[in-house]
């Protein structure tokens, strides 16, 4: 089974190995308009991926939603490096180069792309001064 490994696209992806390639799944915002269109929003994917009416339907999801991910970094390359297109991956690609055992595991990695793409950072100013002041 392959690992999860987080990549050097910062704080907002996930690294996962297709067919022998490291590919990192990127939520943009491309992505996340993607998503919406086709489930009316990120907090709706889960709850429509899980009411999927067969098994096939399921890992037809997950298959659509990896190829979206994983093309996200390889459109953020290839705008990048113009002298270095990298051509996109497609569902058949994915389907022929993995096992459902494999899309299993991946969906981990679709998590935590999701997660880092979505959190935010919230940092709490420590207080200075003590609330409660002895007096006298």
């Amino acid at each position: 089974m392959n690992n999860v490994i987080l990549s050097d696209l910062g704080e907002r992806s996930a690294s996962i190995n297709i067919g022998g390639k490291a590919y990192e799944l990127v939520l943009t915002t491309r992505a996340t308009k993607a998503i919406a269109g086709r489930y009316g929003g990120l907090e709706n994917f889960g709850e429509k991926l899980m009411k999927s009416e067969n098994f096939e339907m399921a890992l037809d999801e997950i298959v659509w939603l990896l190829t979206l991910l994983a093309n996200q970094s390889i459109l953020i390359h290839n705008l990048k490096n113009k002298d270095d297109l990298q051509e996109l991956l497609t569902e058949d690609e994915i389907e022929l180069l993995t096992s459902p055992l494999d899309l299993a595991a991946y969906k981990n990695a679709i998590t935590e792309a999701m997660f880092r793409g979505t959190k935010r950072n919230v940092e709490s100013e420590e207080e200075n001064q003590s609330k409660n002041v002895e007096v006298g």
